[in-house]
């Protein structure tokens, strides 16, 4: 497979803990390839290693063996500090209890990456209203979090991870908080959001129907990739 240096490719990638007769494999020999602007979900049984992978792929974890390629760098190689501001300004993050800081207004949690970026709180805190108007939040900007609907604050969070314009969005159960229809809303948001930006989704999920907004389901069993499969 032919790729680009704005694909997100895993090669040989290993995360083991502990050694000798208590190692513990999470990931064993993983491959894998995402296009730049494709949609991917991970799927697999608890204990399987899909969360791992994620954050592996994610830079948050920094792997046993193996190299991850992003826009021409091996995140395996970067330094803690590269791998923070990477985090910060190439990558956004959705989470399944959204992580939105219950002392900040909607737009400020938004805005968070901008100001840490050094974007003034001003011009920080428009840019994060247009994205707030953007998806069907307006009049939302000054609510806290814990005034908000468990929708809504994905919503919050949605946006917080698109505001500084990522590469990548990786999603960790962004709906394993919410009932069925706020999950299905939120999915549709996440997905149209992102492939509008032009950015790589990464889902991890344990439900088949989060799976199938994206366009490609792999499926993870004891720290391997068992099957790949075009969904959309």
């Amino acid at each position: 497979m032919t790729t680009t240096s704005s694909d997100l490719v895993a090669l040989g990638l290993t995360q083991t803990y502990g050694s000798g007769l208590n190692a513990a494999h999470a990931l064993i020999d993983v491959e894998l390839t995402i296009a730049a602007g494709e949609s991917v979900a991970i799927m697999g049984p608890s204990g399987s290693g899909k969360t791992t992978l994620l954050h592996c792929l994610a830079g948050i974890l920094r792997p046993t063996a193996g190299s991850i390629t992003w826009r021409g760098a091996d995140l395996t190689t970067l330094s803690d500090a590269r791998r923070t501001v990477l985090r910060r300004e190439d990558f956004g993050f959705v989470f399944q209890s959204g992580q939105l800081l219950p002392e900040l207004p909607a737009v400020e949690n938004v805005a968070l990456p901008l100001m840490l970026a050094g974007t003034s709180r001003r011009d920080a805190c428009a840019v994060a209203s247009r994205w707030i108007d953007h998806l069907g939040l307006a009049g939302l900007q000054d609510r806290r979090p814990g005034e908000l609907s468990g929708g809504q604050a994905q919503r919050v969070a949605i946006a917080r991870a698109l505001v500084g314009a990522p590469g990548a969005v990786f999603a960790d159960e962004p709906t394993g908080a919410l009932d069925r229809a706020t999950g299905h809303d939120t999915m549709q948001v996440l997905t149209e959001s992102t492939r509008a930006a032009g950015a790589t989704l990464v889902v991890v999920t344990h439900d088949p129907e989060v799976a199938r907004w994206c366009s490609r389901t792999i499926q993870v069993q004891d720290g391997r990739i068992t099957t790949e499969a075009m969904t959309r």
